[in-house]
């Protein structure tokens, strides 16, 4: 088979796609030929050894996947040989076939293809719990995004409106994604790139939800931004903190928790993924709910062969991607796409 291999940590362009051995699962595991791969900024993190999880070298990078089930090991009776999967790995989809555990591959619907079920995997997965389990959001409260255009955010800002949420509102350098952002369910859309952020966007807020705030911020970029929504948030608010995509690690600052009430917890869904797969099945299958009954769909940029790999990660690298790249599996395999 073909995959992308990574020898040494470093820049993703010294990552190659050569021919290796088929993986051989064992007990407990499933061997899925890749259909579509779900590109993700993580993945530009574990290339260059930046990420805190490591994969032993040499490996294949790509931690969210859809495929066909080609084997499966010793005990596994969850899924079998044939079954259409979305598959939620720490590594190892950027490939024609890659190993999982049984628990962590998920029927697909028939009516949804493997490159929208691939875009539904991990960024989903991650702003269903950040906006479910850990900011517990109900029905009526107003939620900020930041980093709306990413492939967390924007999801978010889907899975914010699908579920609920009262005032929607979308945080982003520059306003070229506005249509976009309110195609997808935000009320509102605030630029990040303004001067005076830590003031402006409280303003902003105020402005938008009649003096009210946000009761939840979903924050995968980090920076100034972080620390300028905090300010922004109504009593009794909660901040997730996903990840620094766009920033430094911003400093918390304890008095504005204290005199409001608020909340600030982080998110790494891979602990999801291993301590409670049973909770990420039953997600899984409520996104792919929420996209059959028309409420959430992924926005989909670009799809790519596999071979292009290094260019899906430049644009996650440098912002330039808005929604999801999907890559697809080269030769045979790639040929043998469902439509849907």
């Amino acid at each position: 088979m073909k995959a992308v291999m990574v020898d040494a940590f470093g820049p993703f362009e010294s990552a190659r796609l050569r021919t290796v051995p088929d993986p051989v699962p064992r007990r407990g595991e499933v061997c899925v030929e890749v259909r579509a791969a779900e590109t993700n900024y993580p993945d530009v993190l574990v290339v260059t050894g930046a990420y805190q999880v490591k994969p032993p070298l040499p490996f294949s990078p790509g931690k969210a996947a859809a495929g066909i089930v080609a084997r499966i090991g010793e005990g596994v009776t969850s899924v079998a040989p044939g079954d259409r999967v979305a598959v939620q790995v720490e590594y190892g989809a950027y490939a024609e076939k890659l190993i999982a555990p049984a628990e962590c591959c998920f029927a697909i619907p028939d009516d949804i293809s493997f490159e929208t079920a691939a875009a539904l995997g991990l960024t989903y997965q991650t702003s269903y719990f950040a906006l479910v389990e850990r900011a517990r959001l109900q029905a009526g409260e107003n939620v900020l995004v930041l980093g709306a255009t990413g492939g967390v955010g924007l999801a978010a800002v889907q899975l914010a409106r699908a579920l609920g949420a009262g005032t929607v509102i979308a945080g982003t350098r520059g306003e070229h994604a506005a249509p976009m952002l309110r195609h997808a369910g935000a009320d509102a859309v605030i630029d990040l790139s303004m001067s005076g952020l830590r003031d402006g966007l409280r303003q902003r807020v105020r402005d938008i939800t009649a003096g009210h705030g946000v009761d939840v911020v979903v924050d995968p970029v980090g920076g100034e931004a972080s620390e300028a929504a905090l300010r922004a948030m109504a009593w009794c608010g909660r901040m997730v903190i996903v990840g620094f995509a766009a920033g430094p690690i911003p400093n918390i600052k304890a008095n504005y928790l204290l005199v409001k009430n608020i909340e600030v917890s982080g998110l790494q869904w891979s602990d999801y993924r291993d301590r409670a797969p049973g909770r990420v099945a039953e997600v899984q299958a409520a996104i792919f709910e929420l996209y059959r009954q028309g409420k959430v769909a992924p926005h989909i940029s670009r799809t790519l062969p596999l071979a292009d790999f290094a260019q899906a990660l430049t644009d996650l690298r440098d912002a330039k991607a808005q929604g999801k790249i999907i890559l697809t599996a080269e030769g045979e395999v790639a040929q043998a796409v469902t439509p849907g």
